[in-house]
């Protein structure tokens, strides 16, 4: 399973080239730290998915001695390493600009990409790639620039939930959501396990 894991960042060596860069353009436009790591995390995950589309990858993973549960697998806990070697890198490169952020940036950006991820991990396997990947895209960046807002209203309208949430103290409130991040993580992964096992190549 590790060579599974190993095998995307082969793979994508040459676009990983661009990846420093990548960071360093967010960095000199002064995006939000948050925003820079969840981008930075995306990279090579969603890369992986579009790159196998294209060679039909799948068809000759299954014809190797890897089951498709040990596939799925790879997927989801590649992506979680991956998070975390890409926030390593992001890191270093923001204190190498001398741009400041903080663990929460950090906390935050890990918990947005491990939702997003649990999301849209399954929509590769119902649909194809070339077409989900530019709505998954343009999704990402309408909630980046309408999810405030939507928190704003949701808060303003549901008094009675935002009372609860702010009553919590704050080990609580940061518990109960990383707990709840991972069991929608682990419910992807699994149902993104049935699917694959049903889908034919």
């Amino acid at each position: 399973m590790f060579n599974l894991i190993r095998r995307d960042v082969i793979l994508q060596k040459k676009q990983l080239i661009l990846f420093i860069p990548f960071i360093v353009f967010f960095i000199i436009m002064e995006a939000n730290p948050t925003l820079i790591f969840i981008i930075a995390s995306l990279i090579i995950p969603f890369n992986a998915y579009v790159y196998d589309e294209k060679v039909e990858t799948n068809i000759l993973l299954n014809s190797l001695p890897y089951t498709r549960t040990e596939i799925i697998t790879s997927r989801y806990l590649g992506a979680i390493i991956y998070m975390v070697l890409a926030i390593m890198v992001t890191s270093l490169t923001l204190f190498a600009f001398n741009k400041p952020f903080t663990m929460n940036d950090i906390a935050i950006s890990c918990c947005l990409f491990l939702l997003f991820a649990a999301f849209t991990f399954p929509l590769f396997y119902i649909f194809k790639p070339s077409y989900i990947f530019p709505v998954i895209i343009i999704s990402f960046l309408l909630l980046a620039g309408i999810g405030p807002n939507i928190v704003l209203f949701l808060s303003e309208h549901l008094n009675a939930i935002t009372d609860f949430i702010f009553n919590l103290s704050v080990p609580v409130l940061y518990t109960g959501a990383t707990l709840g991040i991972i069991v929608v993580y682990v419910i992807s992964w699994g149902i993104t396990n049935i699917i694959y096992q049903r889908k034919a190549f």
